[in-house]
């Protein structure tokens, strides 16, 4: 498949990102290519890709069975590699997790493409089809939920 040869390395770098480990990463890149050749498609643009790969992989972080597994499976220098800032925090594995939960499905795809992979609110609105002016609103839904949660972070770990 012309498609993997050509965007698989790339896409795999992002899923790792997003994933925080290695074997998670390729299932969910295979899983697409898979899904793809199944359904005859030889070949797809890397718009699609790109979008494809940050669905599934939000989708992975979102399910609850994965959750413990992808964070116990971090080592402390591993979980450095897969954070990125937002504003004054750090966005981790442990934090997407928790931003997934508070978060519809095009904000969380804001946070990957704006915190994960750098990209500008121009390039965003590109990528979903939508105007700058909702990226920005949707970055600011993002900028809320991790005040939020760093905000309620004292109160719950002063609990009893």
């Amino acid at each position: 498949m012309d498609s993997y040869a050509r965007y698989g390395p790339t896409l795999l770098r992002k899923a790792r990102r997003m994933l925080g480990n290695s074997a998670d990463a390729e299932d969910v890149v295979q899983s697409l290519f898979v899904e793809l050749f199944g359904r005859g498609q030889r070949g797809a643009d890397l718009p699609y890709l790109f979008r494809a790969i940050t669905t599934r992989c939000l989708n992975h972080v979102r399910d609850h069975g994965n959750r413990a597994r992808l964070l116990e499976r971090q080592e402390p220098a591993l979980r450095a590699l897969a954070r990125t800032r937002c504003d004054d925090e750090v966005i981790g594995v442990d934090l997407l997790t928790k931003l997934c939960d508070r978060l519809d499905a095009p904000c969380a795809e804001v946070l990957v493409y704006r915190y994960f992979d750098d990209l500008t609110q121009d390039e965003i609105a590109e990528v979903q089809a939508v105007s700058r002016k909702t990226v920005g609103v949707r970055l600011a839904r993002v900028r809320e939920a991790v005040r939020a949660l760093i905000d309620a972070r004292p109160a719950t770990e002063g609990a009893p």
